[in-house]
């Protein structure tokens, strides 16, 4: 059994990004500069969504869906600047929208499994006292083990 893996890359669309004294340069898919010497720290630069409405939003889903049972790996992949200064927050939905967890992600890399009842989930990137970065994808993958 292989496990799945996902790549989420920061698309040209500007309502989840946050623009007020930023300024965003898009280099290639996988290669986003992004700079602002007044973000202050706790701020939501980028969000994704596991679940959108195309009419409300016009944009699909980035994030793959996921569920309670399984484990996932995510992995940050960003410039030193961005690493040290940015932490993810995946915030958990139940089929009723109201929130079923969170969680705060402080390393390039981590290991999580969401809450059973998951129905939907928002991945947000969240300034931790960083003025510029280069944002080139984050990776979430399926953790597979082997139970002897």
């Amino acid at each position: 059994m292989t496990e799945e893996s996902w790549n989420i890359y920061w698309n040209e669309y500007a309502a989840d990004t946050c623009l007020y004294g930023s300024e965003v340069l898009f280099h290639r898919k996988d290669d986003v500069e992004f700079r602002n010497l007044l973000l202050p720290p706790g701020t939501v630069i980028r969000q994704w969504y596991s679940k959108t409405s195309y009419q409300l939003q016009r944009i699909e889903p980035a994030l793959p869906m996921i569920d309670g049972e399984g484990r996932y790996q995510l992995i940050r992949n960003m410039d030193r600047a961005g690493e040290e200064g940015c932490l993810i927050r995946l915030i958990f939905y139940d089929r009723y929208e109201a929130e079923a967890g969170r969680l705060i992600i402080r390393d390039r890399a981590a290991e999580f499994q969401c809450p059973l009842k998951t129905y939907s989930y928002r991945m947000q990137l969240i300034s931790s006292g960083v003025a510029s970065f280069r944002f080139h994808s984050i990776v979430i993958r399926e953790v597979i083990r082997d139970d002897p």
